[in-house]
């Protein structure tokens, strides 16, 4: 009765909401298993979920989230969220007729999941950690919550307090089950073997680091930064490459200039000699080969307003230790992985970042950085696997 008037509530207070303009693809033929990522902090997973699901199993995967993320596999099929009303809800579950769906974080979408419960379509809740209503949507809602997670087939909880707090919402306590937190898809970038041995030849034992993204507001401190580490060893390179293609010839004159340095760039087809302590790079390009021959990376951008410019696991992946800025920007779900791992060194303003790359030039220190932000990278692939087996499981029962 409680749930029955909560739903009540909640669909009269959000009737008025505008519906969906959305344009639909055909539904392709066979299962299709619908996953939505409420926000950025999921999202890396589900990705990596559906790749899964789809390579491994043959499936249709529809993902929605809030903003369109970038996708490694064709097969994915993203959408926005629908509005969760009654109208919008049911047109989206007419069209794509999913055999199954599965929520991530803990978001609970109301109509929507009324809507399915009363098609009999299995829900899963999937790298689960505290239930909240729809953002937006908050209120009083007598009995609904409870209502809305008694109607999941499945909880995957990240941890045990996630667990604990799920079953006080109104998980029943034989559909929850800790599977720990899913892992983000691989950010192993490509380079050329060929290349990559050929520099790391040329290099040879050569302390290097890489200004990954740098954009102009961060280029004095991080010239500050090798002019002092240069001091502690005066052989570094500095791998260098700026946000913005325009910058490298200022950069390249502003270097030999002021600081006396010889400056190499890769647009010119020059290479890092001996005598070079700054190789500048194309923005954006061949970060895959630059990560695997610096074992230090600082990435640009945490230290101004926009955050930092690449996904930190790229770097993780390939055992460079990074360095960075505290905002985090579109990446701050990952950073905030790495940090908790203390898996990453960071730095307040320029001072701190020469400090920063002045301890990382020992040896141990670099690598033991290097080895728990890849111990990071690379966690989850059980949990994954654990939702991946309780997912077809349940289409199996479905059938």
């Amino acid at each position: 009765m409680a749930y029955s008037l909560g739903l009540t509530l909640y669909n009269i207070a959000n009737r008025a909401a505008t519906a969906a303009a959305m344009v639909r693809p055909p539904r392709p033929t066979g299962k299709l298993v619908w996953l939505h990522a409420p926000g950025p902090d999921s999202a890396a997973q589900m990705i990596g979920l559906a790749a899964k699901l789809e390579e491994d199993h043959s499936l249709n995967i529809l993902l929605t989230s809030p903003t369109e993320p970038t996708l490694r596999h064709s097969g994915v099929i993203w959408q926005p969220a629908p509005n969760d009303t009654t109208a919008d809800s049911r047109a989206v579950l007419d069209h794509w007729k999913p055999d199954l769906i599965a929520f991530a974080e803990g978001e609970l979408r109301p109509a929507l999941l009324h809507e399915a419960h009363e098609r009999r379509i299995p829900v899963a809740l999937v790298d689960a950690r505290t239930p909240t209503i729809l953002r937006g949507r908050e209120g009083w809602w007598p009995g609904l919550q409870k209502g809305l997670l008694g109607s999941f087939s499945a909880v995957l909880a990240v941890d045990q307090t996630a667990a604990r707090a799920l079953r006080r919402a109104g998980a029943p306590t034989q559909i929850v089950q800790v599977t720990g937190r899913m892992e983000y898809p691989s950010a192993v970038l490509p380079c050329a073997e060929a290349e990559r041995a050929a520099l790391a030849s040329l290099l040879h034992t050569r302390p290097v680091w890489f200004a990954a993204g740098l954009p102009e507001g961060e280029e004095r401190a991080v010239i500050s930064a090798h002019r002092s580490a240069m001091k502690l060893a005066h052989r570094l390179l500095l791998i260098l490459s700026p946000q913005d293609p325009a910058r490298i010839t200022a950069l390249a004159e502003q270097m030999e200039q002021t600081e006396g340095w010889t400056i190499a760039c890769r647009n010119r087809e020059e290479e890092p000699e001996a005598d070079v302590q700054v190789f500048i790079t194309d923005p954006g390009v061949e970060f895959g080969l630059w990560y695997r021959l610096a074992p230090i990376t600082y990435i640009g951008g945490g230290l101004t307003d926009m955050g930092i410019s690449r996904d930190p696991m790229e770097a993780a992946a390939l055992g460079s230790a990074i360095i960075h800025g505290p905002r985090g920007g579109q990446f701050g779900a990952a950073l905030g992985r790495l940090a908790a791992a203390s898996a990453t060194s960071l730095v307040a303003d320029e001072r701190d970042l020469a400090a920063s790359l002045g301890e990382l030039l020992s040896p141990d220190r670099v690598a033991r950085l290097a080895q728990l932000a890849w111990a990071v990278e690379s966690d989850g692939a059980e949990a994954t696997d654990k939702t991946v087996a309780t997912l077809c499981k349940l289409l199996d029962e479905a059938a």
